[in-house]
């Protein structure tokens, strides 16, 4: 059976495609995505309280560089698909970093299966947002340098994408942006705290995750429902990146999973990992680090294609990857 918060989902699609009034208010949906973030992080924080930081400095080092190698890899397959260069390179920086969102309902499928995952696996989140970020902006401009030295142009693309902000600004933007932010705010709390300092706070933060996940889902469905309609406009390409990128990268990443030696579990939440793509992080750096980047292709492929498939179809199947191959 599929599991309710999916079933928020699919109703705000539902209710997006048959032309209802349904919304949330903008307050709730940014309220809503600020606890998400923060429990997340406190849950990994508490775990991290648990153990020593140096056993898992190999799992980071790997999730970064799983994180940092997804564009290299999608960007030729992106450019045979006759993106430009600067899409390409955006489209790679949004799959390269990774959804929350998706890192949540992958967690709670995994309790209603009955599989563990590790318990700081919050971490791995924290530490993969940045890096295909910045993996995308350098595709991006090496893309720009080559095309102006090619054009005999003036240097005003790439003056573009430095006015946009140079590196610290930008790294800046990355690190101290609202996601990374509060789920590092949650991780360093958490571990800092402990279980008897985060205890008095469980009722808010612990308790009630599921069901506010349900509702942050409701929105995301009747977001991803009005990206539908964007589809058509963008043709094969967006759906062969949308519904082709998530399995492939899936593979990828239990293949990283099962080379770390991790749980079952384990290997499913890196895979669903490798195969999300941000819609929350990514658009906001690339929107200032790359302005001549098509910022609607990305966003359509990644929350009105990829997010839907992950939810619908393709977390099962991650989990069920896992099971066979550990």
């Amino acid at each position: 059976m599929i599991d309710v918060v999916v079933l928020f989902f699919l109703l705000g699609v539902f209710a997006r495609l048959v032309g209802s009034d349904l919304r949330l208010p903008e307050a709730l949906y940014e309220t809503l995505s600020i606890y998400l973030l923060l429990a997340i992080g406190l849950k990994g924080g508490l775990e991290l309280s648990r153990q020593p930081l140096g056993d898992l400095l190999p799992q980071v080092a790997a999730c970064m560089a799983l994180g940092f190698a997804i564009p290299f890899l999608l960007f030729p397959a992106l450019r045979a698909l006759r993106l430009p260069a600067v899409d390409a390179a955006a489209v790679g920086a949004h799959y390269g970093s990774v959804s929350v969102v998706t890192f949540a309902v992958a967690s709670a499928a995994l309790a209603r299966a009955g599989l563990d995952a590790e318990s700081h696996a919050a971490l791995w989140v924290a530490v993969m947002e940045a890096p295909g970020i910045v993996a995308g902006i350098l595709l991006a401009r090496w893309a720009q340098r080559r095309s102006t030295a090619a054009a005999e142009a003036t240097p005003a693309p790439t003056a573009a994408v430095v006015s946009g902000g140079g590196w610290g600004a930008l790294a800046h933007d990355v690190l101290f942006g609202k996601s990374v932010l509060l789920l590092a705010g949650g991780l360093a709390i958490g571990a800092v705290a402990g279980d008897a300092g985060v205890a008095p706070i469980a009722a808010v933060f612990v308790t009630p995750f599921k069901g506010v996940l349900a509702l942050f889902l409701l929105e995301l469905g009747l977001v991803a429902g009005a990206r539908l309609a964007e589809v058509r406009r963008f043709g094969l390409a967006v759906l062969a990146v949308g519904l082709g990128a998530p399995p492939l990268l899936a593979l990828l990443g239990a293949g990283v999973g099962i080379a770390l030696g991790l749980s079952t579990g384990g290997v499913a939440i890196v895979a669903t990992l490798a195969a999300s793509a941000s819609y929350i992080a990514a658009p906001t750096a690339m929107r200032v680090a790359v302005p001549q980047a098509n910022a609607a292709l990305s966003i359509t492929a990644a929350l009105g294609i990829t997010f839907p498939f992950n939810v619908v179809i393709g977390i099962p199947l991650y989990i069920r990857l896992a099971q066979a191959w550990t």
